[in-house]
């Protein structure tokens, strides 16, 4: 009896079944450029999972989000956030973008940012798409 594979649309996932879809579809773009993953059950210094690269020196610690993320509680933490924006996707230095973001006054102001501590942003922006251009994963 052959083998039925359905795909799945990812709105129809719960949240949970998202991050393990995205998970498993960035680990395969990360294996582009020689990283392999390993998924952590449960938070470990703000990293979802870690990405260790083939010359066995470079990991990263990645936090794996469904846009554009800054939070306060994610800094000092060498992590870096990864999110899905259609079909690209972006890795990017936390602490670093963050500080280029403040300087540009995009978050300064915002209750969310200053009361919540947290910032995630619906969509990009072509300002955005520019700012994040060299966090860009192309295979």
């Amino acid at each position: 009896m052959p083998l039925e594979l359905k795909r799945v649309a990812y709105e129809d996932l719960n949240s949970r079944q998202q991050e393990g879809f995205n998970f498993q579809k960035v680990s395969a773009v990360l294996a582009d450029f020689g990283y392999v993953t390993i998924r952590l059950t449960s938070d470990w210094s703000g990293a979802d999972f870690i990405a260790q690269h083939l010359d066995g020196v470079s990991f990263l610690k990645v936090q794996l989000k469904g846009r554009l993320t800054f939070a306060k509680k994610y800094c000092e933490k060498g992590l870096f956030i990864c999110f899905r924006d259609k079909d690209h996707w972006y890795l990017y230095p936390h602490d670093e973008v963050l500080e280029k973001i403040l300087e540009e006054g995009l978050l300064t102001g915002t209750s969310s940012w200053d009361q919540k501590g947290g910032y995630d942003f619906p969509y990009l922006t072509p300002r955005l798409k520019t700012a994040l251009k060299p966090y860009l994963l192309e295979g």
